[in-house]
C-alpha cells in the first residue's frame, strides 16, 4: 500500500487511538495487560515525506482492571506518577518504506529518564484527512529506573502495542 501522506501538521485522535502494555509477571505465569486512557500527540510531515512528532501518555490513566495493582504501578516503586506524571516519546525521524512500512526513531522518557528507541511501524490506513499507524515493540523497564521486583516475580521485557490515528490539524 503506497499512499501519499499530505505534508503539514497532524493531530492525534485520542478516541481512535490506543496504547497498551503487556508484561509477564508471577515468574512468567501471568500476563498483566494495561491501557493508557489519556494519550495526546501531534506530528508534522515534511515535504520530503519524513515526519517528526510527540506522543504523551498520562501515567495516572494506566488501567490494568485491578485498582490495587494500578495504585502500585503509579507508586515510586514503578512509574512514580507523583513526580513523573507523563511518559513521552519524541519521534525525531519517521521514514516510510515500501508497502506501508515505517521506521520510527526517537527518544522515550519514563520517570525522567530518556533513552533512544527505534522500532518498525505500519501505516494501516491513510487518506488526505487521516492516517493510522500501528506498532509493537519492547522496552526494558530497568533502563528507566523501574527495578522493583519482589521475589524475582517480574522478568523480561514489556511489550507496547500502539494504534495511533492522526487527523489533519486545522
Amino acid at each position: 500500500m503506497t499512499v501519499a501522506v499530505e505534508t503539514g501538521l497532524w493531530q492525534l485522535d485520542p478516541s481512535a487511538s490506543a496504547v497498551e502494555l503487556r508484561h509477564r509477571t508471577m515468574w512468567g505465569l501471568v500476563t498483566v495487560k494495561g491501557v493508557f486512557g489519556a494519550v495526546t500527540g501531534q506530528g508534522e510531515v515534511a515535504a520530503d515525506g519524513t515526519a517528526t512528532g510527540t506522543l504523551t501518555l498520562d501515567v495516572a490513566s494506566l488501567d490494568t482492571k485491578n485498582a490495587k495493582r494500578d495504585t502500585h504501578l503509579r507508586s515510586a516503586d514503578l512509574f512514580d506518577a507523583e513526580n513523573h506524571p507523563e511518559i513521552t516519546f519524541v519521534a525525531r525521524h519517521v521514514e516510510r518504506g515500501g508497502d506501508g512500512a515505517v521506521e520510527v526513531s526517537g527518544q522515550l522518557t519514563v520517570r525522567g529518564i530518556s533513552r533512544p528507541l527505534s522500532f518498525p511501524a505500519r501505516v494501516t490506513a491513510a487518506d488526505a484527512e487521516a492516517l493510522t499507524l500501528a506498532a509493537e515493540f519492547t522496552v526494558d523497564r530497568a533502563e528507566f529506573g523501574m527495578g522493583w521486583n519482589q521475589l524475582g516475580m517480574i522478568r523480561g521485557l514489556t511489550t507496547i502495542t500502539t494504534t495511533l490515528r492522526f487527523t489533519r490539524a486545522s
